[in-house]
């Protein structure tokens, strides 16, 4: 076992944007970090790299798959003892208007920003209306018995579900960000007992390579921009720097952050 004298902090789809630049964050308030990515290893190596061996390190699970994430929190706990913070990072932007949806997209949408972040943070699988075996029971139940009281979990959400106008394509994702809006108040009431603080950031736009790379024309990303008081699109750390307070702060649960600039 290592790094027992710190606190840890599991971030998941953590190499990239918002996740990366919690891992900075938090690193700077001396927790060790665990790094979870999908697919890009480089980027997760090199911020590994970035943050020090001694401060951070990376493991690769599919969020969006039961099995990986019972491995990941399996690793977690087995290597470090306990998870003190707990960020559900990972998520798919899948902007699509309803009329073109397919069931394979719409199932692969909830996968990552829905159905992820909820079996990393089920308190019991004894109440589950599905059959699994007895090792997987225990390995889904390890996430939430190995957090201390006093400990937080943060998920993401989106400004988008708060915006007096949202278009067409934005209907399936803000359909699982408002679903993760609902954990975050559900979940803030059952884990209270325990001494675990459960929240909910809703960034708004934000300058992470999801959000750049969505197709935009930089014309659109000015208007975008203009939405704010401020004149700018967010940066990774401005929404960071909100997630790192929730973490640090031992009264405010159940809540929906949101980190915009004034926009919404």
């Amino acid at each position: 076992m290592a790094e027992t004298n710190r606190k840890i902090a599991l971030i998941t789809g953590g190499s990239q944007g918002i996740g990366a630049a919690t891992a900075r964050a938090l690193v700077e308030k001396n927790y060790f970090v665990v790094i979870n990515y999908s697919s890009n290893t480089d980027a997760a190596t090199n911020l590994v790299a970035e943050l020090g061996f001694e401060n951070a390190v990376a493991i690769k699970a599919d969020a969006s798959l039961v099995s990986d994430t019972s491995s990941l929190i399996d690793t977690v706990v087995s290597k470090y003892g306990r998870i003190h913070v707990l960020i559900c990072s990972a998520a798919k932007l899948g902007l699509q208007d309803i009329s073109e949806t397919t069931e394979a997209g719409f199932d692969a949408l909830f996968a990552i920003n829905v159905k992820g972040p909820y079996f990393l943070v089920q308190v019991s699988l004894l109440v589950c209306p599905w059959r699994v075996s007895l090792l997987l029971l225990t390995s889904l139940q390890k996430a939430l018995p190995h957090m201390p009281p006093g400990s937080h979990i943060v998920l993401m959400s989106t400004t988008q579900c708060h915006a007096s106008t949202v278009t067409s394509e934005y209907v399936l994702y803000t359909m699982t960000k408002g679903a993760i809006e609902q954990m975050a108040r559900v979940l803030a009431k059952t884990l209270g007992p325990k001494g675990v603080f459960v929240n909910a950031v809703a960034p708004g736009p934000t300058a992470t390579d999801m959000f750049l790379n969505s197709g935009r024309p930089q014309s659109v990303l000015d208007k975008i921009a203009s939405f704010s008081p401020h004149n700018r699109i967010g940066e990774p750390k401005d929404v960071a720097e909100a997630i790192v307070f929730l973490t640090q702060n031992q009264w405010v649960s159940g809540q929906v952050v949101k980190v915009n600039g004034g926009m919404a």
